[in-house]
């Protein structure tokens, strides 16, 4: 059993990514005890590096992740590596953490930080490319595929903004509607701005021999080469372990994905839990869900203190009262 079961713990964090570890990291600094769970899957470990983030433009998101867990524990937090299996609330209010391998972490209050769970449409081909010659976000990616032969793979309405952000990239730009409607007006602004509409239904996505996108294979045999593929994913808060908590969810539209419902600064309606992230924030890039982990942990912080004051208050009160 990990030696922080043995203590109350101010806050256990679950989730390892930017959001969780710089909650984390602001909780520590407050001379807190925190726990951060990390279940080693994070969203973006499938891209060369993170993009966007002032100061750490091009870093690995691996070697992100290493700096963040050593600046944690730099200020007495920890890292551990396990996943959640049942978080309940016991009121006050406190939480019991089960682990996957049956140890438990108490704590005072929680930060939900797991992330989404990218879903790709079922394509033949398209998923072993996601990462690399498969991308979703153009201001994650969209500098490292500019002037490339980028198709659009349709899902929804989502895609016609897609494929405004992805034409400021690239003059080679075609869009599969796929089984999607696109009206005769949003025809007319792509022929306008040179975007190839394909209407035949899209059969798989073909790789070279070096593991390359050839481009995509239509219902009639013909190949349509792209280098580049854009799809705008499903995207699910990941819930795993957390059906205790009982926490409220919300829809995206068009049925694109699912996320938790949250307040100022993460705060959920479960007194003691906030969540941070993609989990609430699906469009979050990394930068933006450091920030909110940090906006939370700061309110974790300030929640928790409001509480050690009237704690003590309590205390004195009894004292002077007994005496």
């Amino acid at each position: 059993m990990h030696a922080a079961t043995e203590a109350t713990i101010d806050a256990v964090v679950i989730g390892g990514g930017a959001a969780g570890l710089n909650g984390a990291l602001m909780l520590a600094r407050s001379r807190r005890s925190v726990v951060v769970i990390d279940g080693g899957t994070p969203r973006n470990a499938p891209a060369d590096g993170v993009h966007g983030l002032l100061g750490q433009e091009g870093v690995p998101p691996a070697e992100l992740l290493r700096r963040g867990r050593e600046e944690v524990r730099g200020y007495g937090g920890e890292v551990i590596s396990a996943v959640p299996a049942a978080p309940s609330a016991e009121g006050d209010p406190r939480f019991t953490v089960t682990l996957a391998d049956g140890s438990t972490l108490r704590a005072r209050r929680l930060l939900v930080a797991t992330g989404l769970r990218d879903v790709l449409p079922d394509v033949p081909g398209l998923a072993r490319h996601w990462g690399h010659g498969v991308v979703h976000c153009p201001y994650c990616h969209g500098w490292e595929v500019r002037d490339e032969p980028i198709g659009i793979l349709a899902v929804g309405p989502a895609s016609v903004h897609h494929a405004l952000l992805f034409r400021q990239l690239t003059d080679d730009l075609v869009y599969f509607t796929r089984d999607t409607v696109l009206d005769e007006e949003t025809r007319a602004r792509f022929a306008a701005r040179a975007i190839r509409v394909v209407d035949t239904p899209v059969a798989a996505v073909e790789s070279t021999g070096d593991g390359r996108i050839e481009g995509v294979r239509l219902t009639d045999g013909q190949l349509v080469a792209r280098r580049v593929i854009a799809v705008a994913t499903g995207m699910w808060a990941r819930t795993e372990g957390l059906a205790g908590l009982e926490l409220p969810m919300e829809d995206l539209p068009g049925g694109m994905g699912r996320h938790f419902a949250t307040g100022t600064a993460g705060a959920s309606p479960v007194r003691g839990v906030w969540v941070a992230g993609n989990a609430t924030d699906p469009s979050a890039q990394v930068g933006a869900s450091a920030a909110a982990g940090a906006l939370s942990g700061a309110h974790i912080n300030a929640d928790l203190a409001t509480a050690d004051t009237d704690a003590a208050l309590a205390a004195a009160v009894s004292a002077t009262a007994v005496g």
